[in-house]
């Protein structure tokens, strides 16, 4: 499952992170895992990639998808932000997690809306006054809360459901003021708590790209349909793959 070789039996995704048996998220991967090998008999060959070597885009080579999974600050931003452009630009399906929402918006924002010097506040990296990913004005650190869901959004089509109940481990989110720039250029929020947080982003057109900022990976009922879409997209692109390569 996390092994150095690969098996023609199985799909290869990569998992983005600096992975950590302090964070609980990193811990429950193993099962989730196993749970879709039982549930959906999809069988994903999940290799952990340290942020510092996904600064590399040539590391994210040849997966069929890019989970970046929670546990920023991460030891290289720039290494989260090229899983987020590499995917986003290749049609690789991604699934952003907390910390990987943050930074696939970072990526949006310098890449797509002309904004270079978007930065991060945990990061505290590169010029500028007002940060792009913000301290929450209450920290979600160990919450649960509700999110209602775009209709006919894909995070509403997975669920089945137009609210839902997360949780999260967070204290960073989009600034407010940086919400309708980002929705301009292409971006779509789907997900919002009661009080209008934007909660949920994912880009239409796109195989697969859906960033969270609840952590599905908490989920304890089985596979989290966020979870189980993203691993048939890994799915649909590796049957592409093959059928092209035949």
């Amino acid at each position: 499952m996390f092994g150095a070789g690969q098996h023609r039996d199985m799909i290869s995704i990569a998992l983005v992170g600096d992975r950590s048996p302090a964070v609980r998220a990193h811990s429950r991967i193993p099962a989730i895992l196993d749970a879709l090998r039982e549930e959906e008999q999809i069988d994903l060959d999940a290799y952990w990639i340290p942020s510092p070597d996904a600064a590399d885009p040539a590391a994210l080579h040849g997966y069929a998808g890019i989970w970046l999974a929670p546990g920023s600050p991460y030891r290289s931003e720039a290494g989260a932000v090229t899983a987020a452009h590499t995917a986003r630009t290749a049609g690789i399906p991604f699934l952003g997690t907390c910390g990987g929402f943050q930074h696939a918006m970072l990526e949006f924002a310098r890449n797509v809306c002309d904004l270079p010097d978007a930065r991060h506040a945990e990061n505290e990296e590169g010029p500028g006054t007002d940060a792009l990913i913000a301290e929450l004005s209450c920290s979600l650190v160990g919450h649960e809360g509700a999110i209602n869901l775009d209709a006919g959004s894909r995070i509403e089509e997975l669920l089945g459901a137009s609210r839902t109940v997360e949780r999260y481990h967070c204290s960073y989110g989009i600034a407010a003021g940086y919400i309708d720039l980002l929705a301009a250029h292409g971006m779509r929020f789907s997900g919002h708590d009661d009080s209008g947080e934007v909660r949920v982003a994912e880009l239409p057109g796109h195989p697969f790209f859906l960033a969270t900022l609840f952590q599905p990976e908490l989920h304890t009922d089985g596979v989290h349909p966020v979870i189980r879409g993203f691993a048939h997209a890994a799915v649909s692109l590796s049957s592409g793959q093959e059928l092209a390569a035949g």
